[in-house]
C-alpha cells in the first residue's frame, strides 16, 4: 500500500449520542480529554486505526464519515485531487501542534481527509 489510511472519522449533529452507540455496539473506550466534543478512539492493541468521534462544527451540517490518509504534503496532495476530478473542501490547515489537515470530495462525492506525516 502506497499512502496509509491513518484515521477515521464519524461526525454528526450528537457527538454524545454517537460516542455512545459506537461505545456500545463496537466496544470502544473514548477518550474525551481532548478538542470538545471530539472523542478519541485509539486500537486496543489487536490491530485497527485510531479515529475520532464528534459533533458537527456547521449548524444542519448531516454529518460524514471518512477515513484520513497520510501523505508527505496535504498541499500537493489536494492539487493532485483536484487535477484527476476531485473538489477540495478546505487545507491545507494547521488544526494543532503538528496537524496538517485537508478534505476532498473524490469525482463521485465521497469525502476523504488527508493527514501530512
Amino acid at each position: 500500500m502506497g499512502n496509509p489510511v491513518v484515521h477515521f472519522e464519524v461526525i454528526g449533529q450528537d457527538a454524545k449520542k454517537l460516542q455512545s452507540y459506537y461505545s456500545e455496539l463496537f466496544d470502544w473506550t473514548i477518550d474525551h480529554s481532548g478538542v470538545a466534543g471530539y472523542g478519541l478512539v485509539q486500537p486496543n492493541g489487536e490491530g485497527g486505526i485510531p479515529g475520532g468521534i464528534g459533533g458537527g462544527h456547521v449548524p444542519d451540517y448531516a454529518g460524514h464519515v471518512t477515513f484520513y490518509v497520510q501523505v508527505p504534503d496535504v498541499g500537493e496532495a489536494l492539487e493532485k485531487a483536484e487535477e484527476l476530478g476531485g473538489t477540495r473542501l478546505f487545507g491545507p490547515e494547521k488544526v494543532t501542534k503538528g496537524v496538517v489537515l485537508g478534505q476532498f470530495l473524490d469525482p463521485e462525492g465521497h469525502l476523504v481527509g488527508l493527514l501530512q506525516g
